[in-house]
């Protein structure tokens, strides 16, 4: 019987040893919990547009305000920028979200220092890389 465990011991040892181990990339690991990428709240919290377009599809059905259409990754980059110059972020909390492995969406709000806005995105998991797909920021109906 002992010679059994040790065999089994070193077997299981063997085997650990030669199977590699799988780390999946940081933004699959927060998928998995239907979080959005940490990236994406970051660049909200701080204004910063270009890292907020990093997250955008080539193209964005984007809504701002009175701004609505389809563009471009870099039209929509020049927008949102235009938005956080009018409107500087002071706080941003993600206030529900949720998806599948294809599709999350989230809605937030953004505090700014000329009012609070709802934030809505829908993000697509494409070559098992995040984009923001439709994103929608408009004024909260309480300001």
């Amino acid at each position: 019987m002992k010679q059994i465990k040790l065999y089994f011991t070193v077997l299981l040892f063997f085997i650990s040893s030669i199977c590699p181990v799988y780390t999946a990339p940081k933004h699959l690991l927060l998928n998995t919990f239907n979080n959005i990428p940490q990236g994406i709240a970051s660049a909200f919290k701080t204004g910063n547009s270009k890292a907020l377009a990093k997250f955008f599809n080539t193209n964005i059905e984007l809504v701002i305000l009175d701004n609505e259409d389809v563009y471009s990754k870099q039209q929509a980059e020049l927008i949102v920028q235009s938005f956080f110059n009018k409107h500087r972020p002071k706080s941003f909390k993600v206030i529900s979200q949720g998806g599948n492995t294809k599709s999350k969406y989230a809605i937030a709000n953004l505090r700014t220092s000329r009012g609070t806005f709802r934030v809505y995105f829908l993000i697509k998991i494409h070559k098992k890389e995040p984009y923001i797909h439709q994103l929608t920021i408009e004024a909260e109906e309480n300001d």
